[in-house]
């Protein structure tokens, strides 16, 4: 087993697939697309591309699971239909997480489409920081400018560094470590589910590391941030309360 497999989940996301599979086929060997809605991949596709339709929506976990079972290679590049990599972007991933035989999980240094910086390694949460960042406190206390530790606001490094953990925006990921830990947990029904596996893959000894020299453009809609009774942070908190009900231990930290 060799390669990379490039796994897209599309929930009516064709317009965005048109910008981001062009960019992204040149740098895997195998392009999975999971097509959770009808009218989700665009008109015309990279040669190589495989679609997989579902007949009903399903949880985001259980489609990245869809899309490894589906593809062969020995790492899984799971992106985001809102991010556009730069050229080179997986090769630079794939070069220094393969050095290393305990890296499970790299990601690449972000950017926002003006240019700007976006944080995507960040430590594993606390109580104090997660009712900030989910509550009215944050007008307050806006953690993009407050929670520096949490995001790492003041270590915009250019050499690799590990994380804790890494948005799940554009995750490069070896297969032994998916296969060992069973994949994604498919019990979130949206949100976490980036955190719980950097935490998974933490206790069975993977290491989860950011690498600058990769670099990819992301669209983030911050769905959550922009109200705070919707069902977006429903899902969130139920996804926070699965999370410390699997890993009790984290209590000591949430």
């Amino acid at each position: 087993m060799t390669g990379i497999s490039a796994v897209v989940v599309s929930h009516g996301h064709a317009a965005q697939l048109a910008a981001l599979l062009p960019r992204l086929a040149p740098q895997v060997d195998e392009l999975v697309v999971v097509a959770n809605l009808p009218d989700s991949v665009p008109s015309s596709l990279p040669d190589r591309t495989r679609v997989l339709e579902n007949g009903t929506p399903r949880r985001l976990a259980e489609n990245v699971n869809l899309g490894i079972a589906a593809s062969a290679g020995a790492w899984v590049l799971f992106s985001n239909p809102d991010v556009v990599p730069d050229d080179g972007a997986v090769a630079a991933l794939h070069a220094f997480a393969a050095r290393s035989g305990r890296c499970g999980i790299a990601g690449p240094r972000t950017e926002w489409p003006d240019g700007t910086w976006q944080p995507t390694r960040r430590s594993f949460p606390t109580v104090r920081g997660t009712l900030v960042r989910r509550t009215p406190l944050r007008h307050a206390f806006p953690p993009l400018e407050r929670q520096r530790a949490h995001y790492h606001l003041d270590e915009d490094v250019s050499e690799p560094v590990e994380a804790d953990w890494l948005l799940g925006a554009f995750l490069l990921m070896r297969r032994a470590m998916l296969d060992e830990l069973g994949g994604w947990d498919e019990g979130y029904r949206h949100y976490v589910e980036d955190i719980d596996l950097c935490y998974r893959a933490m206790r069975a000894g993977w290491e989860r590391w950011y690498v600058p020299a990769a670099q990819v453009t992301h669209h983030w809609a911050q769905v959550t941030d922009r109200r705070f009774l919707s069902r977006h942070t429903l899902w969130h908190a139920q996804s926070m309360a699965r999370f410390v009900t699997r890993h009790p231990e984290t209590l000591a930290r949430l």
